[in-house]
């Protein structure tokens, strides 16, 4: 058995099990957030090199959307400044200290930047 199914099946509330084969179990699960339109959003972009052995990551956080929506971002941002990068909670990191092209692309996607830290 996977660990999703088996964490899943934790998450189930009320009824524990059912003999009724059209019973459908009720989960935990958060709303997800509708997406925004880029044009309502701010966006923080900053650089972070703690807790990263010395590497410089760019990071991109108060997106309000979809985990879809923001692996997309993530996945833009990605091929167009040619490095890895991932999703992790509410925010995307990139590899490497890309914040001026970032920025740039998040402008002329219509979102408002804003650089955090120094």
């Amino acid at each position: 058995m996977k660990n999703s199914s088996k964490k899943k099946r934790k998450q189930r509330t009320g009824i524990v099990y059912s003999t009724n084969p059209e019973y459908q179990y009720t989960y935990n699960d958060p709303p997800e957030e509708k997406s925004l339109p880029p044009e309502q959003q701010t966006v923080y972009v900053s650089i972070d090199r703690k807790s990263r052995k010395g590497k410089t990551v760019t990071l991109i956080s108060g997106f309000i959307g979809t985990t879809d929506d923001r692996k997309e971002l993530a996945r833009l941002l990605k091929s167009t400044c040619n490095t890895g990068g991932s999703v992790t909670g509410d925010e995307i990191l990139i590899q490497g200290d890309f914040r001026n092209r970032i920025i740039q692309i998040l402008n002329e996607a219509g979102y408002t930047t804003k650089i955090k830290g120094g």
